[in-house]
């Protein structure tokens, strides 16, 4: 629903991404003050590598950035959610160069595996091929390296202290991008529609993290692949977007093998303890 209230202001109704982001956040901080308080805000702030939070943000911050803008282009949403689900590969990739972790051969065929996927969705030798298709494998690329941020960093923050900084710099990084091309939504259905792109945003990181608080992962991350399904109908009924069939052949590789590595990651974790 956020992706299609999203795409919906900024394709349709014309309002720069950078607009939408700021705006789409702003209200999800608005919304999730709350919550924040009852974390206790003063104590979470407390850290040793404030800077390496703000790196962290920054580069969850374009990787956002990159998706709404691939989302005004528009490039189709079925297309956009598919290619951002490789961001775990990327991840894998990462976790070998530079984390150091080791990644042996059959993480690194299953990678590999997910790329053919990724690659069978994209189409690059077609005609249809633009640098705006590029769009989402780059806000992959940036999620993936905020998530290895966020291992390396969880050796020395709690959970709730990654939650706070996360929310609240989002907005000021938002606000420097979103200058330069700022544009004041006017009339009431787009703020009516960037109201709810805010508020269900805030809604979504609250039940992620509730989740987390109260399952284990390995039950939790699984539900992560539905998006797809979602986002195909709500691109559907609100674009008239259908999928062509090679989605479906290049989702499931991704998925297999971003199943494949999770797991992996769980047994390795679980055989550690």
């Amino acid at each position: 629903m956020v992706n299609s209230l999203a795409q919906y202001v900024s394709f349709q109704m014309q309002l720069p991404s950078t607009t939408v982001a700021f705006i789409q956040y702003f209200i999800a901080l608005v919304a999730m003050a709350p919550w924040l308080r009852s974390m206790g805000i003063k104590d979470a702030l407390k850290t040793e590598h404030f800077g390496m939070h703000c790196l962290r943000v920054f580069f969850s911050v374009i990787g956002i950035q990159l998706w709404l803008w691939a989302l005004a282009y528009p490039v189709p949403i079925w297309q956009g959610i598919a290619l951002l689900m490789t961001s775990p590969l990327f991840a894998t990739i990462g976790s070998g160069l530079f984390l150091k972790e080791k990644v042996g051969p059959a993480r690194w065929i299953a990678t590999l595996a997910g790329f053919v996927g990724a690659m069978i969705i994209l189409e690059p030798w077609s005609d249809e091929f633009t640098w705006a298709t590029m769009l989402p494998v780059g806000a992959a690329v940036f999620w993936a390296t905020y998530s290895l941020m966020v291992k390396k960093l969880s050796h020395h923050d709690s959970p709730t202290t990654m939650v706070v900084y996360l929310l609240v710099l989002i907005t000021p990084f938002n606000i420097v991008l979103a200058i330069p091309e700022w544009s004041m939504p006017s009339g009431t259905l787009v703020w009516v529609m960037l109201l709810g792109a805010g508020l269900l945003t805030g809604l979504a990181q609250w039940a992620i993290a509730k989740a987390y608080d109260v399952a284990d992962a390995s039950f939790v991350q699984p539900f992560d692949h539905a998006k797809l399904p979602l986002n195909v109908l709500f691109g559907f009924l609100v674009f008239g977007w259908a999928p062509p069939g090679r989605l479906w052949l290049g989702a499931a590789i991704i998925i297999s093998a971003v199943f494949f590595i999770t797991h992996w990651e769980t047994r390795k974790a679980a055989t550690s303890k």
